[in-house]
């Protein structure tokens, strides 16, 4: 039985707010975390620091992880906060399907292809 609009508005509301309270909180926790280590500190406005390479990827950010800086987690808190929207459009896909409304499966598609080139090209 296909799904309802109510039911795939129900449940596109349930990802958005799972996404974005997930998010939310794992910045918040490592956002305590690194000023209960680095509050103190005075920052240097006379010299500037590009982020480190760790914080400049997806790869690199997951292999960094493990390693424990505060900074690493605060990055992946704010990387699940952009994935959650599209999330939301590959899930919308999915729905269309299970409409067998194919016209918004086709534009929804388009837009996760926009989305994803938009992610992912370097320039």
């Amino acid at each position: 039985m296909p799904w309802t609009d109510e039911q795939v508005d129900i449940a596109i509301g349930n990802l958005l707010r799972a996404g974005v309270s997930l998010a939310a909180l794992i910045v918040l926790a490592a956002g305590v975390w690194f000023l209960a280590r680095h509050g103190g500190s005075r920052p240097d406005y006379g010299t500037f620091r590009g982020e480190p390479a760790e914080l400049r990827g997806v790869a690199p950010l997951f292999n960094a992880l493990p390693h424990g800086r505060a900074a690493d987690w605060i990055q992946l808190g704010l990387l699940l906060l952009i994935a959650t929207p599209v999330a939301r459009v590959a899930f919308s896909i999915f729905a269309f399907a299970a409409q067998k409304d194919w016209t918004y499966v086709a534009i929804t598609a388009i837009v996760l292809g926009v989305l994803a080139f938009s992610l992912f090209s370097s320039g």
